[in-house]
């Protein structure tokens, strides 16, 4: 957790100000609304995204207030009254808000997140949702791809230095650290959230000195316990290896120390890691992991395993934590119900894009596992009061091609909507980032190997209720009439 509180509030879109400020004059403070947060397509055209940054918005949430500063500056801009400014001086969040928990898999058209409450709690709340929750959602799932293409060797999260700003670095690194990441080489993401820290050197540092087995020397003698030298900053294999090997005999051998790895930056890394790894072995130090860096995504991680390259661990920055070959997550919030009374009153947006139509309701989220292989089979969508037994057999249809139907037989059926406030009051357990993380890797472990494949992965079933199908249907119906 952060140990500095920070006010957060007044990220937001002005117009959430202004459209909230006309529900105050309408009267509609105590109009009760449901809005859910999802998304339409997963990044880099993959079977599944990675939910992340639902602790990262609690931490907002928690310390939601607007300040007398706050106030002076939106009185000065000349649009809000006072009556809305006063509603501000004293706002206190009342909502109902559930979420899928971080790690969790989570598919296009589903709310990840629902609020439910006053609708101007409910209008101000949207940027600082979507902001936390498109961003941490996208490097979570880049970062699982590029920890599943490694297939075991362990990836370390080295993009501070490329990230779009400063708590992109930060909560990037966290994000990672969920999607599967080892480590960080961020030292305030890896001190606030409990990440291992990882580094050695840049090749500045053997710039500085008079020969590169000087540098070499030099580190190994202040770091003995975790002498990582990195080899490529003139020659990898006529000169970065060779002082990297006379470095471990004259200094690391005398004190009876271990290297702890070399890392290559630059060149064909497949080539060099293979020519490195023999010269090593060769020196008797079989036990020395080498490790590789320089621009590396999930394909060119994936290739280099495929070219047995001699890799053990790989350093990633810029393409995992801008995410840069599929760099915006596309997450929406929309109104889905009114309250009217004790009913809701469903809500739906239509446009000429059919995958832009909204799914209306308070709604819950069911995810149905198989009980022989524990795999997860499809997702269920349901109107908020119809209960779905954990052990219940369920036919489920395509909500586009109804006529295709599976019966769900010898399956446990998991509600993953959780609540996490109850009328502005925390309720949610909150999980470390550590066990966030081992969550998220058994989670993804439960889906299908087809599903987890980077070209054209089989694609895994949301599916709606009878019950929500035919409201949606209804509402659509009513709406083509109107412009007959």
């Amino acid at each position: 957790m952060l140990d500095v509180k920070r006010n957060l509030t007044t990220i937001m879109d002005f117009y959430e100000l202004t459209m909230a400020a006309g529900y105050l004059e309408e009267g509609f403070e105590d109009k009760i609304s449901v809005f859910d947060m999802f998304f339409r397509k997963i990044p880099d055209g993959g079977g599944f995204a990675i939910m992340a940054g639902l602790d990262t918005f609690i931490e907002a949430v928690e310390n939601l207030k607007f300040t007398e500063q706050d106030i002076e500056y939106l009185a000065a801009c000349g649009v809000f009254n006072e009556k809305f400014l006063d509603y501000l001086r004293h706002f206190t969040l009342h909502c109902n808000i559930w979420a899928i928990p971080e790690g969790t898999p989570i598919f296009p058209q589903e709310p990840i997140v629902t609020v439910e409450g006053p609708s101007i709690e409910c209008q101000l709340l949207e940027t600082l949702l979507l902001v936390t929750f498109n961003h941490q959602c996208l490097v979570a799932t880049k970062a699982n791809r590029i920890v599943r293409s490694a297939q075991g060797r362990p990836v370390m999260e080295f993009g501070a230095r490329r990230a779009q700003g400063y708590d992109a670095a930060v909560y990037g690194a966290r994000a990672a650290y969920i999607g599967g990441c080892a480590s960080t080489s961020c030292v305030m993401a890896a001190r606030d959230f409990g990440i291992p820290a990882s580094g050695t050197m840049a090749h500045s540092w053997v710039q500085m000195f008079q020969s590169e087995y000087e540098a070499f020397a030099t580190y190994a003698r202040l770091y003995p316990d975790g002498c990582v030298l990195l080899v490529d900053t003139y020659n990898v294999t006529r000169s970065g290896v060779p002082n990297a090997i006379k470095v471990f005999d004259e200094v690391l051998k005398p004190l009876g120390k271990r290297p702890k790895g070399i890392r290559i930056d630059s060149g064909d890394i497949a080539y060099l890691s293979k020519k490195a790894r023999k010269m090593l072995d060769e020196a008797g130090y079989e036990d020395c992991p080498i490790c590789a860096s320089n621009s590396l995504d999930e394909y060119i991680v994936r290739d280099l395993i495929l070219q047995e390259a001699k890799i053990d661990s790989f350093g990633i920055g810029e393409n995992l934590i801008t995410a840069k070959s599929d760099p915006v997550f596309g997450g929406v919030y929309k109104l889905a119900a009114v309250k009217e009374g004790d009913s809701y009153i469903p809500r739906i947006k239509v446009s000429e894009s059919v995958e832009k139509i909204t799914l209306p309701c308070l709604k819950k989220v069911w995810r149905i596992y198989d009980n022989y292989t524990r795999k997860a089979m499809a997702d269920y969508v349901a109107v908020y009061d119809e209960e779905v037994g954990e052990h219940e057999e369920l036919t489920l249809f395509d909500p586009n091609q109804t006529w295709k139907q599976r019966t769900y037989k010898n399956c446990t059926v998991k509600c993953i909507t959780t609540p996490i406030y109850r009328e502005g009051r925390l309720v949610y357990d909150r999980p470390t980032v550590t066990e966030i993380r081992a969550a998220c890797a058994g989670q993804v472990e439960n889906l299908w190997e087809e599903m987890r494949r980077f070209e054209y992965p089989h694609r895994y079933y949301v599916d709606y209720s009878r019950k929500l199908w035919e409201c949606r249907q209804e509402l659509l119906t009513r709406i083509s009439r109107m412009g007959q």
